[in-house]
């Protein structure tokens, strides 16, 4: 960098010296002693003073009889020669000289012009990215990956168990490809990696880098795409001659959907330059110039958009999904990622398992690095099971909001509504357990309370439904029975992700998609959806008639109403507890599903704590000072 600035100020300097030189006043170099004027000239002539000249162009040098120099500039006079010789001078006669243009002139000369070409240049390599130089923007951006640097194996991914047997496989093939070939297989094209984010599609990749032990050329689909036309096929192009020379290698393609998106789905046919890249693609991949030796390993989480003709067998030979880990899948990541801290032995990886479901990898890894920090902010030497719990809650639930400012009458009504929601969770069988309730304000929400399974699940009953639609109204409906109707609040509303929302959307779900209405039938029912197009939004038609809309409405406010009583049956029934779980929300602010449970069937308080037992006839104290008496519905 120094040497950089140490040449541009060297130009800089030479230019200016240069310029001074240019622009200089001529006649500053000139001598003034010797130089005569016409008219004297020719009286010198007259006068016989003058014996030799020297003429070259209008230039005249010429020396008098005491033996002085002069020089003097003559206009186009015809009669100067005659003249001259009849007064017996010595003439001698030159054309003028063209003079070569000095290297300083030509550089001044063309300054202007290497000045746009030097600042054309640096906006080339800006928007290029500063590499492969002016012209070098059709050249191939792929990376060779460095295995002593970062080297990752199987060992390092977990919870993938099916899809590392898909990859591993090919990394065989490249080891000893006549174990495959011996029987006539032939090694595979390509490989697509499919899944939702965060479930390790790159880390495979980086695995398969690792353990082949042959060139690996990693890219990214959006690195193929540039302003100009022709430069992403121009770089498919190059990155498979890459490839070609240090054949066998592995190509890997991440988020291949920036390129390898359907053609003639954009607007006016599609983007010329992306069809470009994917054409040249697709012919690279199997064309008539086939490509021995390079594997495509190529990675997306929305198959869905890719052109057919990337897919079919040839060109990505095998689609290997990479789907989100399962309870034993989820231990196994933990296990890889808990060797990075030390971890204190009350911590239950299997416990912590059990405890996330639907959790990708990368899910996980930001967990047990939340659990880390906490353990930092607490000044602890090892992470124990309490910080992982606080992980797991502010990963899950938000972060606590204890700043947050709330009255006693607030807390009170989120105390009672998230006791509701409880209190029907835990008195429906069919639906998952309670593992934690609060009225700490996290993210967006004034309290949650959190239901886990048992185990994984990939399925749910019309009975576990209907009972996540009572759950859902249980914090209105407590609101409502101990506070009234005329002062229930919005904590049950308002929102995409409310109670009344996820209810709403869950029966009609039940209705138009599950086919779990007995008077509409398992079929599946359009709903109106909306399209992007010039810019716009623009509703579609409804595909279902007027009369079946009023019967999908009217079936959505049956399964809504029966979770609503549902919840009003429960919560009626077993006011009592409500109390006692509101009250220790109250207290406490955080209860575990046991404790509610111990609470409930008990009668048994965290710490042993007698003081907070509800009395049969108190119903007053459980309500403080908000100043309501309850209203408690037979």
């Amino acid at each position: 960098m120094n040497f950089k600035n140490l040449a541009m100020w060297a130009i800089i300097v030479f230019l200016t010296i240069g310029l001074y030189n240019m622009f200089k006043n001529p006649q500053s170099s000139v001598s003034q002693k010797n130089n005569i004027i016409f008219s004297e000239f020719l009286t010198e002539v007259d006068n016989g003073r003058v014996v030799q000249v020297e003429i070259q162009g209008n230039n005249i040098k010429g020396i008098m009889s005491d033996g002085q120099k002069f020089t003097t500039y003559s206009p186009n006079d015809p009669n100067l020669i005659e003249k001259l010789s009849s007064k017996g001078v010595s003439i001698s006669a030159s054309p003028l000289e063209e003079k070569m243009p000095s290297l300083l002139g030509v550089l001044l000369s063309w300054f202007p012009m290497l000045l746009l070409i030097a600042v054309w240049i640096f906006f080339m390599r800006q928007m290029q990215g500063g590499k492969g130089g002016a012209m070098g923007f059709g050249r191939s951006k792929a990376k060779m990956m460095n295995e002593l640097k970062g080297k990752v194996t199987f060992n390092d991914v977990a919870g993938v168990e099916e899809a590392k047997e898909e990859v591993e496989e090919v990394v065989e093939f490249l080891k000893d490809p006549k174990r495959f070939s011996r029987l006539g297989g032939k090694i595979p094209r390509g490989c697509l990696l499919v899944g939702p984010p965060g479930t390790g599609k790159t880390l495979l990749a980086r695995a398969i880098a690792g353990e082949a032990g042959v060139p690996f050329f990693t890219i990214s689909g959006s690195d193929f795409v540039e302003m100009f036309v022709g430069v992403g096929a121009s770089r498919v192009r190059d990155m498979f001659e890459q490839g070609k020379k240090h054949s066998p290698c592995i190509i890997f393609i991440d988020e291949i959907d920036a390129v390898g998106r359907s053609r003639g789905a954009g607007l006016g046919g599609g983007n010329d330059e992306r069809e470009q890249t994917l054409n040249q693609l697709l012919v690279e991949m199997d064309g008539f110039d086939t490509n021995e030796g390079v594997i495509i390993i190529a990675a997306t989480n929305r198959p869905d958009v890719l052109d057919p003709a990337l897919l079919r067998p040839g060109r990505f030979d095998r689609q290997v999904v990479v789907s989100n880990p399962d309870i034993l899948g989820r231990e196994k990541i933990l296990k890889v990622h808990a060797k990075k801290i030390s971890m204190a032995p009350d911590v239950n990886l299997r416990t912590v398992a059990r405890g996330t479901p639907g959790f990708s990898g990368a899910d996980l890894a930001n967990l047990v690095n939340e659990s880390a920090l906490l353990a930092a902010r607490k000044n602890k030497r090892i992470v124990t099971n309490q910080e992982f719990e606080e992980a797991k809650d502010k990963v899950m639930m938000g972060a606590e909001r204890r700043s947050m400012v709330m009255t006693e009458d607030e807390k009170k009504l989120t105390a009672y509504h998230e006791g509701g929601h409880a209190l029907v969770s835990f008195n429906m069988p069919s639906y998952d357990p309670i593992h934690k309730a609060t009225i700490i304000p996290r993210g967006r929400a004034l309290g949650m309370v959190m239901n886990l399974p048992e185990r994984d699940k990939h399925g749910h009953s019309i009975k576990y439904l209907k009972a996540r639609l009572a759950v859902c109204f249980g914090g209105r409906v407590a609101e409502e029975i101990i506070f009234g109707k005329d002062n229930i609040s919005t904590g049950a509303g308002g929102g995409s992700g409310s109670d009344i929302n996820q209810a709403t959307q869950l029966a009609r779900a039940m209705v138009t998609k599950y086919g779990m209405s007995e008077e509409l039938g398992p079929v599946e029912y359009g709903e109106n959806q909306e399209e992007v197009f010039l810019g716009r939004s623009v509703t579609q038609t409804q595909s279902v008639s007027e009369a079946v809309a009023q019967k999908i409405d009217k079936e959505i406010r049956k399964l809504v109403d029966e979770g609503y009583n549902q919840a009003k049956k429960i919560l009626t029934s077993k006011v009592e507890d409500l109390h006692k779980v509101a009250k220790a929300l109250l207290t406490y602010e955080t209860l575990t599903g046991e404790e509610i449970e111990n609470i409930i069937n008990k009668n048994i308080y965290p710490s042993n704590k007698e003081d907070l037992k509800i009395e049969e006839n108190d119903d007053s104290s459980a309500l403080g000072s908000i100043g309501l008496k309850p209203k408690i519905v037979h």
